[in-house]
């Protein structure tokens, strides 16, 4: 048991074998898990005790994944990692826009699912306090000047310029930190997509272009005239830091 045993794992699956299964994994690496059929009985669980991350299938029956997705990200400051049979990219696409941190396709590796798990929850194991004024954006060391807003490397976290907390999800950190690892080099979606660890995607995903999209919104002065995160016409995206 390598994990803090306090960290709990809530499985939203109507399939009893993999509930089993990832109850009997996730315990066995030391997670507390809880596990609901539908979107009626994760909603009930959610109110009397809300998880660290959600593991959720896209194709309950009644409300689907996708709608509960929306609802937890609206609710509730935890990861979400969607799970789907369907393999198809429209539903990657949807889950990402409604919030989801992470993807994952049936059938799955399980120590995949157990590595981006840990993924998402790097993210939400972190003080949510913010940091002194005098750390806001600009400063230097391992917090990353990105247009109007500051990347901090060490925490998983994004500040504006007055210093407060933007929220952002593991997959969108994963995306920055690429971005201040490399500025000023053109990355195709290509490289983007093999660089965060997605290794199931194709060449009409548009995942990538999502994330940047939302993004954009966060770190951007004037999202609609990215200064930070540009666009390269053929090839990708450059991060360009502010001059200064």
């Amino acid at each position: 048991m390598t994990l803090d045993p306090a960290i709990t794992v809530l499985v939203v699956d109507d399939d009893p074998s993999v509930r089993e299964l990832l109850g009997d994994y996730l315990a066995d690496n030391g997670y507390r898990v809880l596990s609901a059929i539908n979107g009626p009985q994760a909603r009930a669980i959610l109110e009397e005790q809300a998880p660290h991350v959600v593991i959720l299938d896209v194709g309950l029956p009644g409300e689907d994944g996708l709608s509960l997705a929306r609802f937890i990200r609206e609710q509730y400051d935890i990861g979400i990692l969607m799970v789907s049979g369907a393999g198809e990219t429209v539903d990657r696409i949807v889950g990402l826009e409604v919030g989801a941190d992470d993807y994952v396709g049936k059938p799955f590796d399980l120590r995949e699912l157990r590595a981006r798990l840990k993924s998402v929850l790097r993210r939400y194991q972190r003080d949510h306090s913010p940091p002194p004024a005098a750390e806001t954006a600009g400063s230097t060391g391992r917090r990353i000047p990105f247009g109007a807003a500051a990347l901090d490397l060490d925490s998983h976290q994004l500040f504006g310029q007055d210093g407060r907390e933007i929220a952002i999800t593991s997959a969108e950190f994963d995306l920055l930190k690429i971005f201040a690892e490399r500025p000023n080099r053109p990355l195709s979606r290509d490289q983007l997509m093999t660089l965060t660890r997605n290794r199931d995607w194709d060449p009409f995903d548009r995942s990538i272009d999502i994330r940047i999209a939302r993004l954009r919104k966060k770190v951007e002065a004037d999202p609609d005239n990215p200064k930070s995160i540009k666009t390269m016409r053929g090839v990708g995206y450059m991060f360009v830091p502010p001059r200064g």
